[in-house]
């Protein structure tokens, strides 16, 4: 089902910064957040999108040291094309990427895709109690 014209690439030239922001500023995890923001964000890290005949119709970015850590975030298919391989051919891409591939951690939340990155190796934190987070009102930061 996967379309024989899907383009996975890194360059940030290509992402459709509209879309994206349209996209996040609506999700439940990065609803409000504003073009400034994602334009930064996708700045500030190895950007992925998914071009079916030149359209963006998905999108991941890794915020990284690109030697032991790495946070996946933003990770999302339009809609219209879910069910179709291309969340799975994008985490082929994230996780093979040279950058990537020889990190030791590589962290992620989700509330709704465990499945997706279960297949990926992705588990639950064996030992959350090492884990801490800050959590900040973006109007204050």
């Amino acid at each position: 089902m996967l379309p024989d014209s899907l383009e996975i690439s890194t360059d940030p030239a290509r992402i459709d910064v509209d879309m994206v922001h349209r996209f996040l500023s609506t999700s439940y995890w990065g609803q409000g957040r504003s073009r400034e923001t994602v334009e930064r964000s996708i700045a500030n890290s190895i950007a992925f999108g998914a071009y079916i005949s030149g359209r963006q119709v998905a999108f991941a970015r890794v915020v990284t040291d690109r030697a032991i850590f790495g946070y996946l975030a933003d990770v999302f298919v339009v809609p219209e094309l879910r069910g179709r391989g291309i969340a799975k051919a994008l985490m082929r891409a994230v996780l093979s990427h040279p950058d990537l591939a020889g990190l030791r951690l590589i962290l992620l939340r989700t509330r709704d895709a465990h499945g997706l990155y279960a297949q990926f190796g992705f588990e639950a934190a064996t030992n959350p109690h090492e884990l801490m987070v800050l959590t900040r009102d973006t109007a204050s930061v």
